[in-house]
């Protein structure tokens, strides 16, 4: 069976596919799930990333092949594609064939809103979002689902897609949704703040940031993309991550505090542990925390097979 993008929306809404991406974290963290290495290769003027995992031995695995070409965005065209491949956990044979980007969408920032329930503190209530994109909206829609926003800000690179956003969330969600002229502007007060672009320079600085805020990036998913600066890893109490294997290969930031001796691989706790009480999660109102997201099998496999409906 063939899934379209329009079919995986229609089948998976935000509160299920939070519930998936909890349930993933859980799984990889109970020893449950199983996750291959991540992939990547350049493909021509972009990257092709692999990912393969399985949610547990009742369910198939789950492949997912994705192309990235950041130039697209200037072309009016997605800058990510993919596709998502599902087997009978019975046979091996292929079940399903999932049109890839709307559930990479939904995934990633169901996959947030779930760091930032388990990392934030209850009451922030102010959100910094940085960049334009699918990404951006989604991410609006999912933590909005974990936290009762009070504020939005909007920074990105082009002001009119900036405003256009804004107003488009504001009247979809009814909340307080600006757009933001600076990066300064957006970030300044903001409890929450969410990084979505696919910048390969910092688009968050330390120094903006306000005590206790919690971070979110999810567009560091290669060594060279860093989307937070050198300080802010320096300078977080609390570094979390998807999958600590993959993070450390991958998340451009927190490789290059790894290689240059400012962090140890060892400092780094995944999201899994921290929501089964295996390792501890904030413990102080005022405490950075910084939470990065490469992307990861497990997450497609659990969105995939919520969109099947065998979850």
């Amino acid at each position: 069976m063939i899934w379209t993008d329009a079919d995986v929306t229609a089948a998976l809404d935000l509160d299920a596919a939070i519930r998936s991406q909890r349930m993933a974290f859980e799984a990889l963290a109970s020893g449950r799930a199983r996750l291959a290495p991540k992939v990547s290769a350049p493909s021509g003027t972009g990257t092709a990333l692999g990912y393969l995992g399985t949610l547990s031995a009742e369910h198939g695995a789950v492949s997912k092949l994705v192309a990235a070409h950041p130039g697209n965005a200037e072309l009016g065209l997605p800058a990510i594609s993919a596709t998502v491949l599902v087997l009978d956990p019975r046979d091996g044979s292929l079940r399903a064939v999932l049109e890839g980007t709307a559930l990479t969408e939904l995934r990633t920032a169901a996959g947030s809103a779930v760091a930032i329930d388990a990392l934030a503190p209850g009451s922030a209530a102010e959100l910094a979002v940085l960049g334009t994109g699918v990404q951006a909206r989604a991410h609006v829609r999912a933590i909005a689902r974990v936290r009762a926003l009070r504020a939005v800000r909007i920074h990105g690179r082009n002001p009119r897609r900036a405003r256009a956003l804004a107003a488009e969330l504001a009247a979809e969600l009814d909340l307080d949704v600006r757009p933001a002229g600076t990066a300064e502007r957006a970030l300044r007060g903001a409890e929450l703040v969410a990084a979505c672009t696919l910048s390969a320079e910092p688009v968050v600085h330390a120094e903006l940031l306000e005590p206790g805020a919690t971070v979110v990036t999810v567009g560091s998913y290669e060594p060279h993309r860093r989307e937070v600066d050198d300080e802010l890893v320096r300078r977080a109490d609390l570094l979390v991550v998807d999958d600590v294997d993959t993070a450390a290969g991958h998340a451009g930031p927190l490789v290059r505090a790894i290689e240059r001796g400012e962090r140890e691989r060892g400092q780094l706790r995944a999201l899994g542990e921290v929501l089964l009480g295996r390792a501890p999660g904030r413990t102080r109102a005022e405490q950075l925390v910084l939470y990065t997201s490469v992307g990861i099998g497990v997450q497609d496999a659990a969105a995939a097979h919520a969109v099947l409906g065998t979850l």
